[in-house]
């Protein structure tokens, strides 16, 4: 860029696992522009995992599932007039790289930078932008996003600096229900996708190896049901109750370990520089960047990044021994 933007924001809309694989492209940009404003737009029900945050001027949100549900002309015309009224910003990041989040960034500003047609998830999105970056699809998620901001801005994320990161998000205190709980185990019982999911018997064997006690975290009724099979087969572990999304975040971040498959509540640990143990069946390690302290553990099943398989149920071939034996290191 010609000029170093003063006003700078940054669009990843959804879903949890992506915004929280994101957010520690702010602290770069904070770094190398220290005196810059830097807001992030973001679909509403996700917004609470990013506040507070240290190097953020502002969270905006968009009600994209609402104006779905509701088909409401004044509600739509309210968010647009909203988008609208962010700006005006000297330079807008799509990160997201879809239709919808291309509309948006622009309707925020009209100089956005974004992935090119062939990078970007929908090629239509790269129409929107000002300027694009080809940074290839099967590239580490991590890196594409560092990349892809440190191009916008005129500055590179190292390896080495993604290694030596702050936590990308704030961690207040623990949940109350875990204040006389001192060391524990976050477990990750859900996921979008049910190939995502480690199977519940399996888990229990997984808990019962650990020699910490697992706390069971759910999302969902379903997952609430799977994680009450998992406390009924083991002793070692319990059900948490209803989390909000920053209760959520303080759990991970104050947990000795994470263990999950290759869902949001899972990054979340590195994230905040806690340790954790990724299980990958219909995906690959390239949903996250691995370090000495987070681990994936993949399932033999050869994945396509351009045609994923949901229906993979390989996860549940890992054996619950690999999973805790890598935590009892990681410990």
């Amino acid at each position: 860029m010609n000029s170093r933007p003063k006003r700078i924001a940054i669009v990843r809309l959804s879903a949890l696992g992506d915004i929280i694989n994101s957010a520690v492209v702010v602290q770069f940009v904070r770094r190398h522009l220290p005196d810059a404003e830097i807001d992030w737009i973001v679909e509403e029900a996700f917004a609470p995992v990013l506040q507070p945050h240290p190097d953020l001027d502002a969270v905006h949100t968009v009600p994209l599932k609402r104006l779905k549900r509701e088909k409401s002309p004044s509600l739509l015309k309210k968010t647009l007039d909203e988008l609208r009224s962010f700006g005006p910003y000297d330079l807008v990041i799509d990160l997201q790289g879809l239709l919808k989040s291309a509309v948006v960034a622009r309707l925020a500003g009209k100089n956005v930078h974004g992935f090119d047609a062939a990078s970007a998830r929908e090629g239509l999105a790269a129409k929107f932008y000002r300027s694009r970056s080809r940074i290839p699809y099967e590239t580490n998620i991590v890196r594409r996003n560092c990349d892809l901001v440190g191009e916008a801005l005129g500055f590179r994320v190292t390896d080495g600096d993604i290694l030596a990161k702050a936590p990308a998000l704030a961690v207040g205190e623990r949940p109350a229900f875990l204040r006389d709980t001192p060391r524990y185990i976050a477990v990750v019982v859900g996921a979008s996708w049910a190939s995502k999911r480690y199977p519940a018997d399996r888990l229990a064997e997984v808990c019962d190896r650990l020699p910490l006690p697992c706390i069971l975290v759910w999302g969902n009724p379903q997952e609430k049901a799977d994680a009450e099979t998992v406390a009924h087969k083991s002793a070692n572990a319990s059900v948490a109750p209803p989390l909000t999304l920053p209760q959520l975040r303080d759990l991970v971040g104050h947990a000795d370990l994470t263990v999950g498959g290759d869902t949001g509540p899972t990054h979340l640990a590195w994230a905040l520089n806690r340790p954790s143990v990724v299980l990958f069946g219909p995906t690959t390690p390239r949903m996250m960047f691995e370090t000495p302290r987070n681990v994936a553990i993949e399932s033999d099943s050869p994945v396509d990044l351009g045609r994923i398989d949901k229906n993979d149920m390989s996860i549940a071939t890992i054996p619950p021994e690999t999973i805790a034996e890598t935590a009892r290191r990681l410990l």
